[in-house]
C-alpha cells in the first residue's frame, strides 16, 4: 500500500521518492519515463552537513589523566606510570583495602537498598566525617556549628564551595600556593571565581618558601579566602612545620582571611589521622571559621566511589543552618543527590571500633610502604651522583617527590626512559616499588646531566 506524510520541508528526489531530513516520506505512486531508479537514498543525497558546534575547540588533554592514556599506548617493558595519584602495590597493581571489602560484606548481608540519599547525604557518613575531621566530642559538632554535606569526592567538594563563594562572597579572591594540583584552578575559574598566587615553593632549597608565603597572604586584600592544602602538599610533598602553621593562622586572623582547608589525604601522609588533621583543628581551635574540604579517594582507595564531604566550621549554630539550605541548594542543582555506596563504607569502617583499627593499621601500611620507596630511591640516587643533594626525595612527604625537573627534562623522562610523569617534575611514589627504583634513579639522572 501507498503512503504519503506531508511535510513542509519534504523533497522530491529524481527516482520520485519524497525525502524530509534524510528521510524517505513517500513511495513514487508511479514510475514514470525517465525517472532515475535508486536502490539508496544516500546514493542521491549528500547528508554531510556542517554541525552546529563546528566552532568549538578541541580541549587539550588533561595534563594528569592524559598522562595515563599515553602510558596505556606505550609497549615497552619498562614503561612507569608516576603521573596519577593513586595507591599501587609492591607489584604495581591497585589495591582494594582489607578493610573495604568487609564493610562491603557487611552491607550486603544487611541488604541495604539503593533509594536515594537526602541532598546533604548520608548522616552517619556526615558523623564520621566530622569526627576524623575535628577528633570525637568536638565543642564545634556539639554546639551545632558546622554545616556539613557529602559531596564528590575532593573535586565535587570544591566545586561546591567554589560556587558557593561566586554567590555569596561574589568579589572576594581565592588564593592559591604556587604551585598547586592543577585542578584547583579550573574549579575556580569555572565557577567564575577570580584567584591568585601566593608563593610556596623554593626551587633553589626545593623546599618551602615560607618567607614569600607569608609575605604573600598578608599582602591579600582583608577578607580573602586563601586555599591551604591540610596535609602532603599537592604536588610539592612540603608542609609547614606547626609553629609555622601557627604564624599562618595568626595572619589569617589579623587579616580577617577565611582559610580553605583541601584534605585529600589524611592518615595516608604520614599514617595517622590525628598528626595529618593537625593544621585544619589548630585553625577551627583558634577560633578561625574555615573552609574544608575532605576525600576519601586516598586513605580509604575508593577513587572510583566519590566519596567526600565539604564543610564550614562557623562560629554559631544559626550562621551553620543558613549556609546548610544553601549547599543543599547548590548541590541539588550540580548532582541532586550523592552516592551512598562508598558513604556507607565509610560509616561502616569508622562507626566499628575494630574496623577503624584495622583502616588505620592498613593505612600506616601503605604510608609506610611509600616512606620505604622514597628512602630506597634516593640511596640508589646517592648512590649514581653523589655530588648533588637527593635529601628532598625523603623530607617531602605523602604520594608525590616534587623533583625539580624542568620541562625539557620530564620530555627526556617519557621519551627516551619511557617514565610518566607531569610536566611541573612531580612523581607520584605511589605507582613506584623497589624493584623499579634503580631504574628510575638512572632516568632522573640522566636527565638531570643531559637536558
Amino acid at each position: 500500500m501507498n503512503m504519503t506524510f506531508v511535510s513542509q520541508a519534504a523533497c522530491t528526489l529524481p527516482c520520485g521518492h519524497r525525502l524530509q531530513s534524510g528521510r524517505v516520506l513517500s513511495r513514487p505512486l508511479a514510475k514514470r519515463a525517465g525517472r532515475v531508479p535508486c536502490a539508496r537514498v544516500s546514493a542521491a543525497v549528500s547528508t554531510a552537513t556542517a554541525s552546529r558546534l563546528d566552532a568549538v575547540e578541541q580541549a587539550p588533554a588533561d595534563p594528569i589523566l592524559g598522562v595515563s592514556e599515553a602510558f596505556k599506548a606505550d609497549n615497552s617493558p619498562d614503561k612507569l606510570n608516576l603521573g596519577v595519584g593513586a595507591y599501587r602495590t609492591e607489584d604495581l597493581k591497585p589495591y582494594v583495602l582489607d578493610v573495604v571489602k568487609k564493610a562491603e560484606k557487611r552491607m550486603i548481608e544487611a541488604e541495604e537498598n539503593k533509594e536515594y540519599l537526602p541532598i546533604e547525604g548520608l548522616a552517619d557518613f556526615r558523623k564520621a566525617t566530622l569526627q576524623l575531621l575535628l577528633g570525637s566530642g568536638h565543642p564545634a559538632v556539639k554546639e551545632n556549628r558546622i554545616a556539613c554535606v557529602q559531596s564528590l569526592s575532593g573535586t565535587g567538594s570544591l566545586r561546591v564551595g567554589a560556587d558557593f563563594i561566586a554567590k555569596f562572597l561574589k568579589g572576594t579572591t581565592v588564593y592559591l600556593s604556587n604551585p598547586t594540583w592543577g585542578n584547583h584552578k579550573n574549579i575556580f575559574t569555572d565557577a567564575g571565581v577570580e584567584w591568585k598566587w601566593y608563593r610556596y615553593f623554593n626551587p633553589e632549597t626545593v623546599g618551602l618558601d615560607f618567607e614569600g608565603m607569608c609575605s604573600d597572604i598578608e599582602a591579600a586584600p582583608e577578607g580573602s579566602i586563601i586555599v591551604l592544602h591540610g596535609c602532603a602538599h599537592n604536588p610539592t610533598g612540603i608542609d609547614p612545620t606547626q609553629e609555622q602553621w601557627g604564624k599562618i593562622a595568626d595572619i589569617c586572623k589579623s587579616k580577617n582571611l577565611l582559610p580553605f582547608f583541601d584534605v585529600a589525604y589524611q592518615g595516608f601522609a604520614s599514617g595517622s589521622l590525628d598528626d595529618d588533621a593537625f593544621a585544619p583543628r589548630f585553625f577551627v581551635d583558634q577560633g578561625l571559621e574555615v573552609m574544608v574540604s575532605q576525600s576519601y579517594s586516598k586513605n580509604l582507595g575508593l577513587y572510583g566511589e566519590r566519596v567526600g564531604a565539604l564543610s564550614f566550621v562557623l562560629s554559631d549554630e544559626g550562621a551553620a543552618k543558613r549556609v546548610l539550605s544553601q549547599l543543599k541548594r547548590i548541590a541539588r542543582a550540580i548532582y541532586s543527590n550523592p552516592p551512598v555506596h562508598g558513604a556507607r563504607i565509610v560509616a561502616e569502617v569508622v562507626g566499628n571500633e575494630d574496623m577503624f583499627t584495622e583502616w588505620k593499621q592498613e593505612m600506616e601500611g601503605m604510608a609506610g610502604r611509600i616512606k620505604t620507596v622514597r628512602q630506597v630511591l634516593r640511596d640508589h640516587l646517592e648512590k649514581i651522583n653523589p655530588d648533588k643533594d637527593w635529601s628532598f626525595i625523603t623530607s617531602q612527604i605523602g604520594m608525590f617527590s616534587f623533583t625539580g625537573l624542568t620541562p625539557p627534562q620530564v620530555e627526556n623522562m617519557t621519551n627516551k626512559h619511557h617514565v610518566y610523569m607531569t610536566k611541573d617534575g612531580r612523581i607520584s611514589l605511589a605507582g613506584l616499588n623497589k624493584a623499579k627504583s634503580e631504574y628510575l634513579a638512572k632516568a632522573i639522572d640522566d636527565s638531570v646531566r643531559n637536558c
